[in-house]
């Protein structure tokens, strides 16, 4: 792992192979490692860049600010990210919150991004019920912590016959949960749950852009995710039968094929 210094928050991050510049950006709940099987995977044909969110893994908290947290501030990061390691232009995937700041990214930077995608992720804002839950869980995590929360959680985001078959995988990423910061997780979810709407970041957008749903994803549903994947002028979308909201874990193979697939047709070089 390799840390870079934006401002006061150390940003820690994992750097490998060499070729088309791909950024993967994880979730809530989940540092860099969530991606381990794609990094495998893509670090034989491209530059592939792995963050630790500021909050998560090894990077510490955003502090100081002025305001409360936004999306936008963790895509700031990740801009300082690229320029530290002199990187012009890339590919950008998101899961679920990762897609969240994926989209605010492309609001901010979109001379930077040749084309991303949205792994288990929707560009619409919460709606008020789903504020309503976020709005609790930041209550029963500054009561019970984070790791109690995401402990209950967690097994919910499975599709249901991985998580009978793989219950040790499941219990791997639990596990990872117990390490996560109070204080850092409900720095997300207030972000999350003030996030704004983004579907005209994909209506608009002049890049393609790639879109992974699951069947049983509770989460990012399937509807949502094929609604929106007719906003952009170039889409493609894969849907997993069975997965729940982590393809990464739950069909990797897979979602490997379609990262590779969209980076190499873009960047013009073979599969």
């Amino acid at each position: 792992m390799k840390t870079f210094q934006y401002f006061s928050t150390n940003i820690s991050y994992r750097i490998e192979g060499e070729g088309a510049p791909v950024l993967l950006i994880h979730g809530f709940g989940e540092d860099s490692t969530i991606w381990n099987n794609q990094v495998e995977y893509l670090k034989h044909k491209y530059l592939v860049i792995v963050p630790d969110l500021p909050g998560s893994g090894k990077s510490s908290m955003l502090e100081g600010l002025s305001q409360a947290v936004t999306l936008g501030d963790y895509a700031v990061c990740l801009q300082h990210l690229l320029l530290h390691e002199k990187i012009t232009e890339c590919f950008v995937f998101g899961h679920s919150m990762g897609g969240y700041i994926t989209l605010a990214f492309i609001e901010l930077y979109p001379n930077l991004v040749k084309g991303f995608g949205l792994i288990h992720s929707t560009a619409y804002a919460d709606s008020e019920e789903k504020k309503q839950q976020r709005q609790k869980g930041i209550e029963v995590m500054e009561q019970y912590g984070a790791g109690a929360f995401l402990k209950t959680t967690t097994p919910n985001l499975f599709g249901a016959a991985f998580k009978q078959q793989h219950p040790e995988k499941v219990q791997e990423l639990v596990d990872a949960g117990q390490h996560f910061s109070t204080k850092a997780c409900q720095q997300y979810y207030t972000a999350m749950m003030n996030r704004p709407d983004r579907q005209l970041a994909l209506k608009n957008s002049k890049v393609p852009v790639l879109l992974v749903a699951g069947t049983e994803d509770v989460a990012a549903p399937l509807n949502d995710v094929l609604e929106q994947s007719k906003l952009p002028s170039v889409s493609y979308i894969h849907v997993l039968d069975g997965v729940g909201h982590l393809g990464m874990i739950e069909a990797p193979q897979k979602i490997n094929h379609y990262i590779d697939s969209f980076v190499s047709q873009l960047a013009g070089i073979n599969a």
